[in-house]
């Protein structure tokens, strides 16, 4: 009740600012440049989504500061271009689907003992933007067509990373050698299989022998060569699974989704002067007429 005597007694003044507050947002939205915006989804690979989100920061902070030289140099493009913009960051992009795979893949490095005090929700619990395997970041400016070319440079201030470039060919180097293990494990895989088969033939040739020549120690020379066949089908998905990663690692930063061409205006209320203006003055004038009130109470109250 005291507060609706506060707002009865104050409607004109606190009318008469949302209706100025929305005046000034019709005029501001027509004055005002629009703003546009342009998004990036990119695959951090040898833990560089730290320095991902470092550098984004350091731009943005220049973006801030209107620092147009500076950030115009670190993203290499124009002046007038690096003036344009007003915003930019970066957020994890994940769905469920990815965190459950995410959570599997941690499981997997860890002891017996480790997992069975470790449960989904609790990975939950402990995960962050830094966890997620897919970033996307967002550049807001006036020019709709200036978020493509800062991509370059975003993409190169990682890239040229020397720990990054170690981390990169250590990898390759790795899994060239997995790979080559790998084969010569298949290729003594075929030499066996074809031992195994000249036996068969020998033991088919030799019915009536006492004694037969059998190279399989507990089992037959059939059952040894269905486990190899088994064992080279093993070898196969694992050389699969070693192209997949050579191909997911090839860089040192993936981007999944390029920059659009040209940005897409930004829409939405809450980007809408219309509607923040009101809000502004309005959370203005309460505070300025909440003040006033209790100035008044006190100095009653001092009088009593």
């Amino acid at each position: 009740m005291l507060f609706l005597l506060f707002v009865q007694k104050n409607i004109i003044v606190i009318g008469a600012a949302v209706i100025i507050g929305g005046v000034g947002g019709f005029i501001l939205d027509r004055v005002l440049p629009e703003k546009y915006v342009s998004r990036m989804v990119v695959e951090p690979n040898f833990n560089s989504v730290q320095q991902l989100y470092n550098n984004i920061a350091f731009y943005n902070d220049l973006a801030k500061a209107q620092d147009s030289v500076a950030l115009a140099t670190a993203l290499n493009i124009t002046e007038h271009e690096a003036a344009s913009i007003k915003e930019i960051f970066t957020d994890s992009y994940s769905d469920e689907n990815q965190k459950i795979k995410l959570f599997d893949q941690f499981i997997r490095g860890l002891d017996t003992t480790t997992v069975k005090a470790i449960d989904y929700e609790n990975y939950l619990r402990n995960f962050n933007s830094m966890d997620a395997r897919f970033h996307q970041i967002s550049v807001i400016s006036t020019d709709n067509r200036v978020a493509k070319k800062t991509q370059p440079a975003i993409i190169n201030s990682i890239s040229v990373n020397e720990y990054f470039k170690l981390q990169k060919r250590i990898n390759d180097e790795n899994l060239e050698l997995q790979e080559d293990i790998y084969k010569n494990q298949l290729v003594e895989i075929d030499s066996l299989q074809s031992l195994y088969r000249t036996v068969l033939v020998k033991e088919a040739d030799k019915p009536m022998q006492g004694t037969s020549i059998n190279m399989a120690e507990g089992g037959d020379s059939k059952g040894r060569e269905l486990a190899l066949i088994q064992e080279k089908d093993v070898l196969k998905e694992r050389l699969v699974e070693l192209n997949e990663e050579r191909a997911n690692k090839s860089t040192i930063i993936n981007v999944i989704s390029d920059f659009p061409t040209r940005g897409v205006e930004q829409k939405g209320i809450w980007n809408s002067y219309k509607f923040k203006l009101p809000i502004l003055l309005l959370i203005l004038v309460f505070g300025i007429l909440a003040l006033l009130e209790l100035n008044r109470y006190l100095k009653s109250y001092n009088q009593k």
